[in-house]
């Protein structure tokens, strides 16, 4: 198989959506993990609720709508503006740690970013971490106005990298991303940040499920929707022995 491209998902693929935690924490003591789990996970609801819809929004219009809603829901009270300065916290997530290595172990490679974030998001983003040297090309729903999982995403990333799906390794390790990006025909990469094993021992060690539990239960575990992985990767880092496995078969 020849793999001329890898382009990754961004948020929760390369760059940590929990790092936003300390920022929530600072702004609301006590309310930090509460409002990063809620706020994340009404972040992609309204990216769904929009598609469906029919009225696209960018994302950094529902990174605040969400952040929104979840101070709204637990009783806390925030100007528009301070909404804003909290959610400037996504344009400045984390790396993950092996995300760097990553990347320049697979330069010799094409490598892209296809996002559900904004242009001015990602490349602030991009920016911040410093890997804008490692990555070709950064692609955002935003140039289509339809939001992942839709498969007129994924046909964008072949037409901007003038590739054809069986040339291009997707990764990510959102499972709705995932099971988009096998149905509309890519070989997928998923990087499994939670096993399954282990989110089981943690759910039945505790003593009550906790919003950051429950996020893990329903966004880091692969989706039953008949659209799986190729395969199932522990770190970044190991894609680089996978695609030269790839390329040798």
């Amino acid at each position: 198989m020849t793999i001329k491209a890898l382009v990754f998902d961004a948020y929760g693929t390369l760059f940590d959506v929990q790092s936003v935690a300390g920022v929530t924490d600072a702004a609301f003591p006590g309310q930090g993990t509460t409002i990063t789990q809620i706020w994340r996970l009404k972040q992609l609801e309204y990216t769904w609720l929009r598609a469906l819809m029919g009225r696209y929004e960018d994302f950094w219009t529902i990174t605040q709508e969400s952040l929104d809603f979840t101070l709204r829901t637990l009783g806390l009270s925030a100007t528009p503006e301070f909404i804003a300065q909290i959610a400037e916290a996504y344009d400045a997530l984390s790396l993950y740690p092996e995300a760097r290595s990553a990347l320049e172990g697979l330069a010799s490679h094409r490598l892209a970013i296809f996002s559900n974030g904004s242009p001015a998001m990602l490349k602030r983003l991009v920016a911040h971490a410093g890997i804008g040297a490692l990555i070709e090309t950064v692609i955002s729903v935003d140039e289509i106005g339809v939001y992942k999982p839709d498969p007129r995403g994924y046909a964008h990333v072949e037409k901007r990298l003038g590739l054809a799906r069986e040339e291009i390794l997707f990764i990510s390790s959102n499972g709705f991303d995932i099971a988009g990006a096998k149905a509309h025909g890519f070989h997928v990469a998923r990087i499994d940040r939670v096993p399954s094993q282990q989110l089981r021992s943690e759910l039945a060690a505790a003593a009550h499920i906790d919003p950051a539990l429950m996020f893990k239960a329903l966004r880091m575990q692969p989706e039953q929707l008949g659209f799986h992985a190729d395969a199932s990767i522990a770190a970044l880092t190991d894609l680089v022995s996978y695609v030269a496995g790839l390329e040798r078969a």
